[in-house]
C-alpha cells in the first residue's frame, strides 16, 4: 500500500526515526509499539480517503509527548517529506490560546465574564446591541454574541493588507443577531478579544501572546508571521481542483480577522498546548490560569445549544465551554477544537480524565471529518494500551 505522495517504505523510515526519539522519553505506562502498529494504518487510510498530502501527529500523556509521526509530502512538486517540525497554519486551534490570554486579564480584575463588553469600549462600540440584552465576555467566548463569522481574505503576496485591529473593528463591529439567539461561529468576536487584551494589558497583542502564552509553553516555532527558518519548513497548502479532481497548490492568505487563527506552528508546539490543558492550565510547573478559572473553561456554558459541532464533532453532548468544544463520551470528558483555512486543516483533542491527547496538522483542505475519525481512534488506543 502506498500513501498518496510518499512510498510506504519512506513513511515507515520517517516514523521509525521519530519513534526512536520519542520512546527515549515516553511514559512506560503506555505500550507505544503496539499503539503505533495499530494507529499507522488508520493514518494511512485517513490520508488516502481525505486526499491529504501530508500530516504531522503528536500523542500526549500527562505532561509528556510520547510519540510524534510525520507522513506524506509537505511539498508535492519537490517531493519534500513531512517531518515533525514541518510548519503548518494552525488556524482556529489558536483561539483557545487567545482565550487564556483574555482570562489572565480577568484574573487581574480587569473584567468579569458576565460584564457588558460595550462598557469597556471607548473608540467604538458593538453596533446594534439592545442595552437590555447586552453582549458579554462569556458570549464572545461561546459564539453566541450575535457577531458574524467574517474573514476578509488578503493574498499574502497581493496588493492589499489587513487593516489594524482598531480600524477593522471600528468599521465592522455590528451584530448580525441578538446574543443567545443561536450559535454563530465568529472570527470577528475573537478579533475583538485581541483588541480587549491589548486594552486591558496595555501591551500590543502579538507581544502579549508571545510573552504570556508562546514563551511559557516553549512554543518556539509558533508565530503570527513565520521567521525565515520557519519559512524554510513551511508546508504548501493544497486544495482539490473541481474540474480535474487533482490536488493543486492554492494561495496563502492573510485576513482581517487574523487574531482568530492566522498563526503558524508545528505539531510539537501544539502538543505543548495540549499538555497545558491536560494539566489544568499548568506547563512545566508554570501556571497560565488559576484552577478555578480552568474549571470555567472546561464547563459547558449553554446546554441548550449542545450537539455535534463543525462537520460532526463529537456527539449530542458536545457544547462550548469557554472556546473549547466540550464533550462527554464513555464516562470521560473531552475538549477539542479544529482549525481550517484554504489548504490547511488542523485538529486537537484531549481526554481530561485519562490525561491523554492527540494533535494533528495537515495541508489537506476541509479535511475535518477524516481528522476527527483518526483522532478518536488514537484516543481510544491510548486508553487501550495503558499497561
Amino acid at each position: 500500500m502506498k500513501l498518496r505522495g510518499i512510498p510506504r517504505c519512506l513513511a515507515v523510515l520517517v516514523i521509525a526515526l521519530v519513534l526512536f526519539n520519542a520512546v527515549s522519553r515516553a511514559d512506560s505506562s503506555i505500550d507505544i509499539d503496539r499503539l503505533v502498529a495499530n494507529l499507522e494504518p488508520e493514518i494511512q487510510r485517513m490520508m488516502l480517503e481525505g486526499r491529504i498530502p501530508s500530516a504531522t501527529i503528536a500523542l500526549v500523556h500527562e505532561d509528556r509527548i510520547i510519540w510524534t509521526g510525520a507522513f506524506g509530502y509537505s511539498n508535492l512538486w519537490a517531493h519534500t517529506p513531512a517531518v515533525p517540525n514541518t510548519v503548518y497554519l494552525i488556524g482556529s486551534t489558536f483561539k483557545a490560546m487567545s482565550m487564556f490570554a483574555l482570562l489572565q486579564q480577568m484574573e487581574e480584575g480587569k473584567f468579569r465574564l458576565d460584564d457588558r463588553v460595550n462598557y469597556y469600549l471607548d473608540d467604538f462600540k458593538i453596533q446594534g446591541e439592545n442595552p437590555g440584552k447586552p453582549v458579554t465576555f462569556r458570549h464572545l467566548l461561546t459564539h453566541v454574541s450575535g457577531l458574524p463569522e467574517d474573514f476578509g481574505p488578503h493574498a499574502v503576496w497581493g496588493e492589499t493588507v489587513p487593516p489594524s485591529i482598531k480600524d477593522y473593528l471600528s468599521k465592522s463591529l455590528k451584530l448580525e443577531n441578538q446574543p443567545m439567539t443561536k450559535v454563530v461561529y465568529s472570527n470577528m468576536a475573537y478579533t475583538l478579544i485581541a483588541y480587549l487584551i491589548e486594552r486591558f494589558s496595555k501591551v500590543p497583542y502579538r507581544k502579549y501572546i508571545q510573552e504570556n502564552i508562546f514563551d511559557p509553553l516553549e512554543m518556539k516555532d509558533t508565530a503570527f508571521a513565520p521567521r525565515p527558518d520557519m519559512e524554510e519548513r513551511l508546508a504548501i497548502p493544497y486544495v482539490i481542483d473541481e474540474k480535474t479532481g487533482s490536488l493543486v497548490p492554492t494561495i496563502r492568505l492573510k485576513a482581517n480577522v487574523w487574531p482568530a487563527g492566522i498563526v503558524y506552528g508545528t505539531v510539537t508546539n501544539q502538543a505543548h498546548w495540549l499538555i497545558a490543558n491536560l494539566n489544568r492550565g499548568v506547563f512545566k510547573k508554570h501556571r497560565l490560569i488559576r484552577e478555578d478559572t480552568f474549571k470555567q473553561v472546561m464547563r459547558r456554558q449553554y446546554n441548550q445549544f449542545n450537539g455535534p459541532i463543525s462537520a460532526g464533532w463529537l456527539n449530542a453532548s458536545t457544547g462550548y465551554g469557554l472556546t473549547w468544544w466540550i464533550s462527554h463520551r464513555k464516562g470521560d470528558t473531552y475538549f477539542a477544537h479544529s482549525g481550517s483555512v484554504p489548504g490547511f486543516t488542523a485538529f486537537m483533542v484531549g481526554n481530561l480524565d485519562q490525561k491523554t491527547g492527540f494533535a494533528i496538522l495537515t495541508n489537506g483542505h476541509k479535511s475535518h471529518k477524516y481528522l476527527y475519525d483518526v483522532a478518536i481512534k488514537a484516543i481510544d488506543l491510548l486508553k487501550a494500551y495503558k499497561k
